[in-house]
């Protein structure tokens, strides 16, 4: 909670600042009375926990969430797990003092213990996921149709001719990276004449270590003719390594990309994805965390959007 709403939150309860500081913080100096009251006073902040802000989806969803949140007249802090997940531990023990009214969250792709999401839920803290969702808390998502996404971009590059398409992932904990596969994966068990296997690569999340993997994955002799990047920081890594493998795209290599890349267009060749409505959907997120503050029965966990993507066809895969 920033200094502003600790002051104007002081003085309401008629409370000092150091008092409002150590209740927010669980301070055994504090009464368990008093801890409740400033708890149960609103601190107008929501946070919004994210793996980055490099990702253009994250950039535009923090966009919509704002919209709201000025609408409402609420303050935002945007929290960075950078993917890692003792710091989103970390920070959601922070956010379970009842520093914010609720949290808006896409879980990290090392996420594994689910333990201080929990602790958080049980605090009462309303909590709603948007793209990486966490299935073990029930409370509302909004997502989108990843499966049917991921089944539209293997099947574009089989009818583009590509007879071997390998699908790069980041994780095998994330529900949204594991549909996307999955779609993939039905395209090619449906597809008439592909008798290759299907093949998965696990990226990092390191780009030095993402280049060596995508490298040791195109100078072999069954080399894929098609890729599919399941995140848009997998985009570049790819351009980068067959430039300099001198890999012709899309005559050598087509590819499709799950991104809202602004620079998708001016890339050589311009980059074929699959836009997320991602200003859509930290609206809708936002606007579902908001019902949830002004009335306390609102169910959240009845609540799961599901919000279309779109394949744009550009000359990476035609």
């Amino acid at each position: 909670m920033s200094e502003i709403n600790i002051r104007r939150m002081a003085k309401e309860l008629n409370l000092s600042i150091s008092t409002i500081s150590k209740a927010l913080h669980d301070s055994h100096e504090i009464s368990i009375e008093t801890k409740r009251k400033v708890r149960r006073k609103k601190s107008n902040t929501i946070a919004v926990v994210i793996p980055e802000v490099a990702d253009s989806y994250f950039s535009l969803a923090i966009n919509g969430i704002e919209a709201i949140a000025r609408e409402k007249e609420y303050h935002v802090i945007v929290y960075l797990t950078h993917e890692n997940a003792e710091r989103e531990a970390s920070i959601l023990e922070d956010l379970s003092s009842g520093r914010v009214d609720g949290v808006l969250m896409s879980v990290s792709s090392e996420t594994k213990n689910f333990e201080p999401l929990k602790n958080l839920h049980a605090r009462n803290i309303p909590i709603v996921f948007f793209d990486r969702i966490c299935d073990e808390i029930p409370t509302a998502t909004v997502t989108t149709n990843d499966f049917e996404s991921g089944y539209l971009a293997a099947k574009h590059l089989i009818k583009c001719g590509c007879k071997r398409i390998s699908y790069l992932s980041i994780s095998d904990q994330l529900s949204i990276i594991n549909k996307r596969m999955e779609g993939y994966k039905k395209a090619i068990g449906d597809a008439e004449n592909y008798n290759q296997k299907q093949e998965v690569i696990n990226c990092s999340n390191d780009n030095v270590s993402t280049k060596k993997m995508i490298r040791e994955l195109l100078i072999k002799k069954t080399a894929p003719d098609g890729i599919i990047a399941s995140v848009e920081k997998l985009a570049i890594p790819v351009y980068e390594v067959c430039r300099e493998l001198d890999i012709a795209i899309p005559q050598q290599l087509k590819m499709i990309c799950f991104s809202n890349l602004p620079t998708a267009t001016i890339l050589n060749p311009p980059l074929t994805t699959i836009n997320q409505p991602a200003f859509e959907m930290g609206k809708t997120a936002a606007e579902i965390l908001f019902k949830a503050l002004r009335k306390r029965s609102f169910q959240l966990k009845d609540l799961h959007k599901v919000i279309p993507s779109e394949l744009i066809t550009r000359e990476s895969a035609c």
